[in-house]
């Protein structure tokens, strides 16, 4: 299946292309920004690793989240705080960044700085937000709601098109299975590059268990691996990941995230799968 390439800008003005074809992308970092300092030793680090395995690489941290389990959890520095410290980040180190964005009041400033506008799953519905996004004309990367049946995606595709977006990438990142669990169902994931757009495999909120450990969302990083060798041998574009130099001391999310240490160790086997499954 030949899915429709979508451009990214880089900050070295060269930048790449996600879809058939191009190289994998990996869009990689904390679940939200921690400091300043923990983000760009995770961005380096997977900027180093990307460059010597040949994958295209974003770093993502989100400035704020606002979909936390508890009134009292870790949201992260906000936006005119995250903002900075991403672009910063972005312009010294040379790396493409991505965020999330929760409100319309949020898309403008955040496009000022931001490579790709990304649309949490929990608002993949919400009309306005995505007009919002895609007037800015970055490339958006839709997630798909937990709620959400892969075909019923096309309809947020068509939203963003209809409003003007013309580079859209969709996320598959589990569906609701019962209490506080999620099931990936493989099938979405050509289903969704049926509509012409790139699809990323979200790997670590596919093992999320949303409020699973009472205040907070628990997580079973262990099937980290396995369902992405999983999405790579079904056909995928990219794989987006939360990673963490300490998982179990993260703010956020950290029983889902993968360990820094042993990233790039998955992703040689990954590109392995990628290469078998084009041979």
């Amino acid at each position: 299946m030949t899915v429709i390439p979508v451009p990214v800008s880089t900050p070295d003005g060269k930048g790449f292309s996600v879809g058939s074809g191009q190289p994998l992308l990996l869009i990689a970092g904390p679940c939200a920004l921690e400091s300043e300092e923990l983000a760009r030793r995770v961005a380096g680090e997977m900027q180093e690793i990307c460059g010597r395995l040949g994958l295209s690489y974003v770093f993502k941290a989100s400035f704020d989240k606002a979909n936390r389990t508890s009134l009292d959890s870790y949201r992260g520095p906000g936006l005119d705080e995250g903002l900075s410290i991403l672009s910063r980040i972005r312009k010294e180190m040379q790396v493409p960044v991505i965020s999330d964005v929760h409100d319309v009041s949020q898309v403008a400033p955040a496009a000022e700085v931001l490579d790709i506008l990304q649309i949490p799953a929990f608002l993949c519905r919400q009309t306005d937000l995505l007009v919002a996004a895609a007037q800015t004309n970055k490339p958006i990367n839709l997630k798909k709601g937990q709620f959400v049946s892969p075909w019923d995606m096309e309809n947020g595709v068509n939203k963003l098109r209809g409003a003007g977006g013309k580079k859209t990438m969709l996320v598959e990142r589990g569906a609701c299975f019962g209490y506080n669990n999620l099931v990936v169902d493989m099938r979405s994931l050509p289903v969704m590059r049926s509509f012409d757009c790139p699809v990323i495999f979200d790997a670590t909120h596919s093992v999320q268990l949303p409020g699973g450990a009472g205040g907070s969302s628990g997580g079973q990083r262990e099937f980290i691996a396995p369902l992405s060798r999983a999405a790579v041998a079904a056909g995928i574009d990219g794989l987006f990941m939360e990673v963490h130099p300490d998982p179990d001391k993260a703010l956020c999310d950290g029983p889902n995230s993968m360990p820094l240490d042993q990233i790039e160790k998955l992703l040689i086997k990954l590109l392995r799968i990628q290469e078998a499954v084009s041979a």
